[in-house]
């Protein structure tokens, strides 16, 4: 066929195919005069959709055509022209039918409209992109297609993701403050899952991939992560705990009830006796312990500790020469040291505490102001480790110099289980 032809033929076609459109326009033009509105909207609807079908046949046609004159090179040629023009026509007369119902519709139903539209071009869209990936797959060897299939699945996120956040900003444009806190919060979420979703994807692809030696020692360091994890969660838990018992055990001391304890006035009297002599802020706290017999209870600070007790021992009107206890106790978030006195000239008790470091509890020894320490603070070194400096003579007295760790320890391990 000589190329005179093919033009004739063409301007034939073309002219035809104008023809078709202006009559179908023109009969739709006479059928919406005489219906009434909503007749008129679905007679719109038909003929759009009849010169549609009409247009679509007389391409596929005309393609047809074309494709039984032309070379295989051609032909391909002409398929690739062939879709994006029906692709873009298709574009144009979704946007124009959107563009037309949306000058209709109220706002409630151009929502619902534009997301279906929406909707639509997307599922139209990655139908259009799965079979341009399986014609092309069919003609590349293995190597090309996985390299294919990547770059398809990069641009199918970038795709999608460009899409959720064109949408989530016109939903947003559209919502007020709440609904749009909510909208961020559902979108983080998503997010956050698809993440979690990708990333268990690609460790399990990895895993396929990775020889079994690899595999195991990547288990191993997950296990010893995550038992370091626990090992510290269990150990910050337990910190709190002795915390909150210790400030229950202190408050369940200092319960002070509304009447007044008959010791009251001789804690006053010694508070101001000692804040007077050894300084103000000689003493953290002072209180009746009702759980102790009303017993008045002083808690020094590390370093005037020593300098209370000095003062209790030798001072003309307090004069606490008796030492009746002392102990050491271990409440795992510190230590502490519990001195009980009597003064006989008073006919008055106290008691003297004061609180440690558990990592290093350090502490002066009271032997050279009552002897009747010495034995108390070697038991209290024996069996929780508190160094009392300047005792005359120190040691173990219950468990032999080379025995590991110490008894009353709360966290004390046994050196030999069997024992």
């Amino acid at each position: 066929m000589s190329e005179k032809e093919d033009l004739a033929k063409q301007k034939a076609e073309a002219a035809a195919k104008a023809k078709a459109v202006a009559l179908a326009r023109k009969q739709a033009k006479e059928e919406s005069a005489e219906k009434p509105e909503g007749e008129t909207d679905m007679a719109k609807q038909k003929a759009e959709a009849a010169a549609k079908a009409k247009a679509a046949v007389l391409a596929r046609k005309q393609a047809k055509e074309e494709a039984a004159e032309k070379p295989e090179g051609d032909m391909d040629i002409a398929k690739q022209k062939a879709a994006a023009a029906a692709k873009a026509k298709a574009a144009a007369l979704a946007r124009k039918q959107a563009k037309a119902e949306s000058a209709e519709k109220p706002e409630g139903d151009m929502d619902i409209a534009k997301q279906k539209a929406a909707a639509a071009a997307k599922a139209k869209a990655a139908a259009l992109a799965r079979k341009q990936a399986k014609a092309e797959s069919a003609e590349k060897p293995e190597g090309d297609m996985d390299i294919a299939k990547q770059k398809a699945a990069a641009a199918a996120k970038a795709k999608a993701a460009a899409l959720a956040r064109k949408q989530a900003k016109a939903e947003s444009a559209e919502k007020p403050e709440g609904d749009m806190d909510i909208a961020k919060q559902k979108a983080a979420a998503a997010a956050k899952a698809k993440a979690a979703a990708l990333a268990r994807k690609q460790a399990k692809e990895e895993a396929t991939e990775k020889p079994e030696g690899e595999m195991d020692a990547a288990k191993q360091k997950a296990a010893a992560a995550a038992k370091a994890k626990a090992a510290a969660a269990a150990k910050a838990k337990a910190v709190a705990a002795a915390k909150n018992r210790t400030a229950e055990k202190e408050s369940n001391e200092v319960n002070t009830p509304s009447e007044l304890s008959p010791n009251q006035l001789k804690l006053d009297q010694i508070v101001s006796a000692i804040e007077s002599h050894v300084g103000q802020g000689a003493l953290l706290e002072h209180y009746i312990n009702r759980l102790s017999k009303d017993v008045p209870t002083l808690v020094a600070n590390p370093d005037t500790y020593f300098s209370i007790a000095k003062f209790l021992r030798y001072d003309e009107q307090l004069n606490f020469s008796y030492l009746s206890e002392l102990h050491g106790t271990d409440f795992e978030s510190h230590m502490e040291i519990y001195v009980h006195l009597h003064s006989f000239k008073m006919n008055q008790s106290v008691a003297l505490k004061v609180k440690l470091d558990r990592d290093s509890p350090v502490i002066p020894s009271l032997v050279p102001l009552w002897s009747g320490a010495n034995w108390p603070e070697c038991e209290a070194y024996d069996l929780l480790g508190i160094n009392f400096y300047e005792h005359p003579d120190l040691k173990r007295i219950l468990l032999g110099e080379d025995w590991k760790g110490y008894p009353l320890r709360k966290d004390y391990q046994p050196y030999d289980v069997e024992v």
